[in-house]
């Protein structure tokens, strides 16, 4: 075995340890977690003992649902470079390229939303999110409301409400995704638990 395959198992051995500290620290079952990503609770369970190793697509999927920067779930080691690595990649059907590395700070997502992510499967969970529509339309269903954005146009909301996102049927949309969990500091207010949408411009606020 050379250098780089043996670095490579040495850190694909400590990805399942740091999945389960990571699901340990935010207090959530296999349960709730398999219900989060589409992942069998049995799969979820053999990625955090070592008995299956990950693959890029199960490690998008609990990339998206824990927040984090796929880097901090296999432990890559730092570069030295400030751009931030932008690996696209695909959860439930939309493109997701995460923005930020922080592992414990607001993540940003860019995601792209295809025409079939049209059926609503509202869920709550702790935080705070921010939603900027860049292009196209896309559909918001929060609690019992459910609204259409269109390009420029934003949602702010706490994520304890059941919430979903996806496609008008109509097009595809390319958002922001901007995620706060409960504690960090923000620079905005925390509205109470419901959605607060914007114009363009803001100027209707």
């Amino acid at each position: 075995m050379d250098d780089t395959s043996a670095a490579l198992t040495a850190v694909l051995d400590q990805v399942g340890t740091r999945l389960k500290r990571v699901r340990t620290q935010r207090r959530i079952t296999l349960t709730a977690l398999a219900d989060t990503t589409g992942i069998s609770k049995s799969t979820l369970s053999r990625l955090e003992n070592g008995q299956r190793r990950p693959t890029l697509e199960l490690l998008l999927a609990l990339s998206q649902a824990y927040r984090v920067p796929l880097d901090d779930l296999v432990g890559a080691p730092e570069v030295g470079d400030p751009r931030v690595r932008l690996r696209p990649g695909r959860v439930k059907g939309r493109a997701v390229i995460p923005l930020t590395r922080q592992p414990d700070g607001m993540q940003v997502w860019k995601i792209v939303i295809p025409t079939n992510t049209v059926d609503p499967e509202p869920r709550g969970h702790d935080g705070h999110e921010w939603i900027y529509v860049l292009s196209g339309h896309m559909r918001l269903v929060l609690g019992d409301q459910d609204w259409v954005l269109g390009p420029g146009e934003i949602a702010e909301f706490d994520t304890q409400v059941p919430h979903w996102f996806g496609s008008t049927g109509n097009e595809p949309a390319e958002i922001l995704s901007i995620f706060a969990r409960p504690g960090e500091r923000m620079n905005l207010r925390t509205p109470p638990p419901q959605a607060k949408l914007s114009s363009r411009a803001l100027n209707d606020r």
